[in-house]
């Protein structure tokens, strides 16, 4: 599964080497054709996965998840990262509809929800067969996730559920809308996908949690609180029995991570054949690829904010994913920074100021901000990782359920879904009696951090528009991102009020 993308290739070429020279021409499947195992199903269904690859890079979904909020900055260092403000604009919210990471979510999501439709239409002769009724509840909640992220990010949005008669200029549709017709189309076809099967493509644990997802952020979408449901949700992944939580809080997140018990849906990164995955390249050092016997050079960007890695205990095992201190090469020896009068490579927590300009040192410049190595960077590590980045995992489940129970007044029964997730972050672990909504909050922070939660989470809990660390307190308006102005150029029709 990891390689899909060139078995989609090799069949490309076989089907298109066929000896029948009797040319035949479909709109739809045959049901005689249809695919006679998973592996060829999965090839067929490749184009509707296809945009996932772009998300932690130029698709933008990524950077609006998590530079928006109090977690991750990219602050400008001397001449590097201006990049004309566009990360600035992120963390301070002041971001516009020509913001390049706002303006990429956009054609990516679409992308996959037309390829779901066309797929869809194509699959439909085949309703009424276990293969085909598999087929079809695989990208109907592809479809539904393709839209649970566009009303998340974008509110008001064009809902199209066809590909061959699809408008050309269609009209928005309110955000409530699409979030019942998404709940609509997901329940019944459930039942039709299976329970353990590939982390690549929905099953019915993915589904539960999308499902749960909607739910749990019902009073965002519809402006009405579901969290009974969103319950019952979380309790269907948590009672499949299929997945369980890694010993080590950090081995969601090695290199080779496709086995993890704990990851529900992922993206099958590869560093040669599906590339997308450089997070590292944005935060680790110029030099740090001595330290990780890299061929390439990093970028020396992104780092935590000094406030949310102060949030981890000293103690916490998830705190060994970020480099502070001096830093050495694989071999042991000191790193000195050339660029810094050669100094000693030293990260610093202290990141002085959001825009470190010519006044700065060039060691505060340089060195500033623990850096991050959440996901396991291999020795040798190229400019792409091969790790899997977990979209759903089962410690999100657990503390959803936490959540979900606090809010229905029985924080007495959440605390231990907490206890699950935190004791194997700390040796000698003293269990929580207790947990209220904020201390949630910054578990989940704790948790979750760099999986593209965070500005949901905040949004959900009241403090997305709060001020932190250099970002000043913003208008409720930006919970969602404006439709990029490319997109509204195109069609006119997205201007006008949902119909």
């Amino acid at each position: 599964m990891k390689k899909i993308v060139l078995i989609y290739a090799f069949v490309v070429v076989i089907f298109g080497s066929c000896t029948n020279l009797e040319d035949r021409f479909y709109d739809r499947l045959p049901a005689d054709q249809f695919p006679e195992n998973p592996e060829q199903l999965a090839v067929m269904t490749v184009p509707v996965y296809s945009p996932l690859k772009e998300l932690l890079d130029w698709g933008g979904w990524w950077f609006c998840q998590e530079l928006t909020t109090d977690e991750v900055v990219i602050p400008i260092r001397d001449t590097d990262w201006n990049d004309g403000g566009k990360w600035v604009a992120l963390y301070k919210h002041e971001w516009t509809n020509t913001t390049e990471a706002v303006a990429g979510m956009w054609g990516r999501f679409y992308r996959g929800i037309s390829e779901a439709n066309r797929l869809i239409e194509m699959f439909e002769p085949s309703a009424g067969t276990p293969g085909g009724d598999l087929a079809l509840a695989k990208l109907k909640v592809m479809r539904g996730f393709y839209y649970y992220l566009l009303i998340d990010n974008y509110g008001d949005v064009p809902y199209v559920s066809s590909f061959s008669n699809a408008p050309a200029l269609p009209y928005k549709n309110s955000r409530d809308s699409i979030w019942h017709w998404i709940v609509r189309d997901i329940k019944p076809v459930i039942r039709n996908l299976e329970a353990g099967g590939s982390k690549y493509s929905p099953g019915k644990g993915m589904a539960y949690m999308l499902m749960a997802k909607l739910y749990l952020n019902a009073e965002q979408y519809i402006g009405t609180p579901h969290w009974d449901i969103a319950e019952k949700y979380c309790d269907s992944v948590i009672n499949l029995g299929t997945y369980s939580l890694e010993a080590n809080p950090l081995g969601p997140f090695v290199t080779n991570n496709q086995n993890s018990p704990e990851i529900i849906f992922a993206i099958p990164f590869d560093e040669d054949a599906y590339q997308g995955f450089n997070l590292h390249m944005r935060t680790l050092h110029y030099n740090s690829n001595l330290t990780f016997n890299m061929p390439v050079g990093p970028w020396n960007g992104m780092a935590v904010v000094e406030a949310h890695y102060d949030s981890y205990a000293n103690n916490d095992k998830r705190k060994q994913g970020f480099l502070i201190g001096q830093q050495y090469s694989y071999d042991g020896k000191p790193i000195r920074d050339k660029g810094a009068g050669n100094a000693l490579l030293v990260f610093n927590k202290h990141i002085p100021a959001l825009i470190m300009d010519q006044s700065y040192s060039k060691i505060q410049i340089r060195m500033s901000g623990a850096r991050i190595v959440k996901f396991e960077i291999k020795l040798g590590a190229k400019d792409n990782l091969s790790n899997d980045f977990p979209i759903f995992r089962y410690a999100d489940a657990l503390l959803m359920k936490a959540e979900t129970l606090i809010r229905q007044g029985r924080a007495g029964e959440a605390v231990g879904f907490v206890n699950q997730v935190r004791q194997r972050a700390f040796d000698n672990y003293q269990p929580l009696s207790s947990i209220t909504l904020d201390e949630l909050l910054a578990e989940r922070g704790r948790e979750m951090f760099f999986e593209a939660h965070r500005r949901q989470d905040l949004i959900r809990f009241g403090k997305f528009n709060n001020a932190w660390w250099e970002k000043p307190v913003s208008g409720p308006e930006r919970k969602i991102f404006p439709i990029p102005q490319w997109a509204v150029d195109a069609n006119p029709n997205l201007a006008s009020a949902p119909q």
